[in-house]
């Protein structure tokens, strides 16, 4: 196009009536529009040089870690995250609309701002990558002299990823929201530990980690501002924290509700939003899910209460250029959370904006409306499969009135029920085995577990207890059961232990907790998908069978069934945890050394929900080792911990292990 067209300032029309009283406060306190008010989530943006005071902090939880304020400053930059500037090597391949310059002020016509503007699908904000660029410049091993303080103002849309590289990006926003996490649940464990502080103020585990990672040079689309969607990111992804909204790139604004490239960074002179968070707080904006009324920012007290007119200026002035251009904006939803963070988020995927308003709001003053409806072809939002999987839990038989071949499986073996729900086919092989909640292990090992020695603690094991010493001195879980980092394996409390059953050391002990559900699908026969959010580290379930010696394995091969041999299983465990891109010493845990698994489990018979859960080589549970009720480290029993943030109604996945000797789940689970 010629010349961009310009806007009119929506400021310029009537605004409504506003009362005498009411005119002292016709100066608005123009502020972003917080999505909620976080003072932390601010000082953070305001403050970003404390980070080495908190990575100090955290470095005495790793003895082989020694790292002092020099080597972080000098890390800085060469730690830089070198693997995500691959994208610039897909931008020559991607489709970007070359575009206008900056119109002239002579610029003539000027449309009627209260009537949807024409569509301009090309935007001077969003530019190609120049021609000449040397590949080998933007390649993943550059950029290491590329401070990542500021974020980039160069706008560019990602179209056209192979399978290959969406791949490749799923895997770096999965090892990046692994170590957030770790950092995390590190952080907000050691309350005992030298403080940071920001203003005299402690700094929230989820913030710290936040901090680090952002000193490392570890968060995502730093170096390029991503129009659409996220390289790596789902619809339907999951974030407890709105910092990690940040660390991915997703969201950008540590507390404002629009994301946007201000004017002054933009190439074409006008402002781009880029997402929104709608977390359904203020009493002008309406959502239906597909369809979405959101309300602009500017005007709003403390409370965020409306006190006076908005105006069009910042984000919602990048609101209405992007609907004046036909920008696609990423929408993601805040809900109130029970389970530790006072929000969690949902990625729910592309809106268009497709009409801009001033319009009289519920408190009486001008308030600026955007009407967004959600782009056709993208998977079901995460915030409608939330709301069904809620529905499940409570009235399943009302939601989906046939399917279900069993309402519990476990026969009420387990604290919560697990369904059976095959609307496929006619198979219902799930209800030909007994359920067995734990393994059954042979009988010498019973016998042992009398001799095993236990801690003296009526109140709760303390750090320097016997089962701690078994561990290294240190726990495996923090005070949430939340698991620190995966070991080869961990020695919980057992029969011999005096403490009670609420001990911070017996975790896998009390058993499932979270709603699954065992499904019939196409591609992988019998799996299994959880009907609540599953936190990353959080304990879901033993792998149960009839644990059988090596002799025993042989004979029982020999009438041809198929057996689990743990030993085969994935080491997932040491990606758990893993701080190493943080801490340049640190090593995986080696404490205690296990022998090699000479054991097999027999599920032919008897099994869990576990058993049905499908094989993937990037999956979203691993295995843990643990031992409580006998002390020969040759036969653990076999835990599985979320490696991720699992969302309802996602499938859930295991690394079996060798790809030649297993099929895509052991034989007898198909």
């Amino acid at each position: 196009m010629d010349a961009l067209v310009p806007f009119q300032d929506l400021n310029l029309l009537p605004h409504p009536p506003i009362s005498s009283s009411s005119t002292a406060l016709l100066t608005p306190k123009m502020e972003p529009k917080t999505e909620p008010l976080d003072e932390d989530n601010l000082r953070l943006a305001q403050s970003p040089r404390h980070q080495p005071e908190i990575l100090s902090s955290h470095s005495s939880h790793f003895p082989n870690s020694h790292l002092t304020q020099e080597s972080i400053s000098s890390d800085c930059e060469s730690h830089v995250y070198s693997e995500f500037n691959r994208i610039s090597e897909l931008f020559n391949a991607a489709f970007y609309d070359r575009l206008s310059r900056l119109r002239s002020p002579e610029s003539p016509s000027v449309p009627n701002a209260t009537s949807p503007t024409p569509r301009k699908p090309d935007s001077g904000a969003i530019v190609p990558v120049p021609e000449g660029c040397n590949q080998a410049s933007v390649s993943r091993s550059g950029g290491q002299n590329r401070k990542l303080d500021k974020r980039s103002s160069e706008l560019v849309r990602i179209t056209g990823l192979s399978s290959e590289d969406e791949g490749f990006f799923r895997e770096v926003v999965r090892r990046t929201r692994m170590v957030y996490d770790g950092l995390r649940i590190l952080s907000t464990s050691q309350q005992d530990a030298p403080a940071s502080h920001l203003d005299g103020r402690r700094l929230r585990g989820d913030l710290a980690a936040a901090s680090v990672m952002r000193e490392h040079g570890l968060w995502l689309s730093r170096d390029k501002r991503v129009v659409g969607p996220i390289p790596g990111v789902y619809v339907g992804d999951m974030f407890l924290y709105r910092m990690e909204l940040c660390v991915v790139g997703l969201h950008g604004q540590p507390q404002a509700g629009i994301d946007y490239l201000t004017a002054s960074e933009s190439s074409n002179g006008e402002p781009i939003a880029t997402s929104i968070i709608v977390s359904g707080g203020y009493e002008d904006d309406e959502d239906s899910g597909e369809v979405l009324i959101y309300s602009g920012h500017g005007g709003q007290d403390k409370s965020n209460r409306q006190c006076a007119h908005q105006k069009l200026e910042g984000g919602n002035l990048a609101m209405e250029r992007s609907m004046h251009y036909g920008i696609e904006v990423r929408v993601i939803r805040g809900f109130r959370n029970g389970v530790g963070a006072s929000k969690f988020y949902i990625y729910d995927g592309l809106y268009r904006i497709l009409d801009c308003w001033f319009d009289v709001g519920k408190s009486g003053f001008g308030v600026y409306k955007y009407k967004l409806s959600r782009i056709e072809g993208q998977p079901v939002m995460g915030s409608s499969i939330m709301k069904f999987a809620e529905a499940l839990k409570v009235r399943p038989l009302e939601v989906r009135p046939s399917g279900y071949i069993s309402l519990d499986l476990s026969m009420k073996r387990e604290a919560v029920p697990i369904p059976v729900f095959n609307d496929i086919d006619s198979n219902n092989e799930p209800l030909c085995f007994e359920y067995l909640r734990s393994s059954v292990f042979p009988a010498f090992l019973v016998n042992q577990s009398r001799m095993v020695s236990g801690c003296e603690c009526p109140s709760g094991c303390r750090e320097d207890c016997l089962c701690a010493a078994k561990n290294g001195g240190e726990f495996a879980y923090d005070p949430n059961g939340t698991l620190f980092r995966g070991k080869p394996l961990i020695f919980e409390c057992g029969i011999s232990c005096k403490c009670p059953p609420f001990c911070r050391n017996r975790v896998t002990q009390k058993g499932l907790h979270n709603r699954l559900e065992i499904f019939r699908s196409k591609e992988a026969g019998w799996a299994v998908r959880t009907l609540e959010l599953i936190q990353a580290g959080s304990f879901i379930c033993e792998y149960s069978g009839v644990v059988l010696t090596r002799d025993q394995a042989q004979i029982f091969s020999m009438n041809g069934d198929s057996l689990i041999y743990p030993n085969r299983f994935a080491g997932k465990w040491s990606e758990w945890g893993d701080l190493s891109r943080i801490f340049p010493n640190y090593s995986c845990p080696s404490y205690p050394s296990v022998p090699p698994l000479d054991f097999a489990m027999d599920v032919s018979r008897m099994r869990n929900v576990a058993c049905y859960i499908s094989h993937c080589s990037t999956p979203n549970v691993f295995v843990q080792y643990v031992l409580h009720d006998h002390s020969n480290m040759a036969f653990p029993r076999l835990m599985l911990f979320a490696l991720e943030n699992i969302p309802p109604l996602r499938e859930l996945s295991l690394d079996y292990g060798v790809a030649d000797e297993w099929s895509a789940k052991p034989m007898i689970c198909n």
